[in-house]
């Protein structure tokens, strides 16, 4: 039987007994079901992780308390920040969903040209704060105890000029294959565009800046396929994807 996951982003320690906030509550007596005396697995999204118990699951407290420490790793070998084009609603979810998943390091969503979503400072944050709880949901499924950072939505100008390491875009037209990319030394910054594209003026800053475009295929992918196809093959070609 598969044991639950839970990310506390609290200071853990072996035998804390902890009373958990009520979305984590909720989340274990509504949404799991998980009875006094269950086991799962806790996580800090730094690394630390902890096996656990359930010792009081009432309909105003959830406690569990901590076992031994834990030391497993499944991070990736490499060290991969998107810089992803913000798609609409459940688009975006699931590509940074799947993106976790496969490993990515880091995310910061893009506005570019093309992009149909336009969000005010207020909305920013709120979108923000959702897309870290879809990783967060992502690293509980997935098993990773580090859980990646999504970064505050800025412009693909801003994002392009601060990037070093092997700096890659997708293009439809004209890109190169992996295959003939030497591998990484450190970091890789992967960026994609928005349903419509990169325009032509962003694809000539991302060309300035040192991004080298990139073609998977002759189809053409929808964004949150290229996004998800070009960290599996990276990560396939250079990284723990056997």
């Amino acid at each position: 039987m598969r044991v639950s996951r839970l990310y506390l982003p609290l200071p853990l320690h072996t035998g804390t007994l902890v009373l958990l906030d009520d979305d984590s509550a909720h989340y274990l007596r509504t949404v799991l079901r998980l009875k006094q005396g269950d086991e799962l697995v806790v996580f800090d999204g730094e690394g630390g992780e902890f096996p656990a118990v359930l010792r009081e699951v009432h309909r105003d407290s959830v406690r569990i308390q901590l076992g031994e420490p834990v030391q497993r790793d499944v991070e990736s070998t490499l060290a991969t920040h998107l810089g992803l084009g913000v798609s609409r609603g459940e688009r975006m979810d699931w590509a940074i969903q799947k993106a976790v998943e496969l490993g990515v390091s880091a995310i910061t969503p893009l506005f570019t040209e093309h992009c149909v979503v336009r969000l005010d400072e207020a909305r920013k944050a709120q979108r923000r704060q959702h897309w870290q709880r879809i990783a967060q949901s992502a690293c509980e499924q997935c098993g990773r105890n580090r859980l990646p950072e999504i970064h505050e939505p800025t412009t693909l100008q801003n994002w392009v000029v601060r990037r070093e390491g092997l700096r890659l875009f997708l293009h439809p037209e004209g890109g190169r294959n992996l295959r003939e990319l030497t591998p990484p030394a450190g970091q890789i910054c992967l960026l994609t565009g928005p349903e419509g594209g990169f325009s032509e003026g962003e694809r000539l800053l991302a060309l300035d800046a040192g991004f080298v475009p990139l073609c998977l295929g002759p189809r053409i992918l929808r964004t949150e396929t290229a996004a998800l196809a070009a960290l599996a093959a990276i990560q396939a070609l250079w990284g723990d994807l056997g």
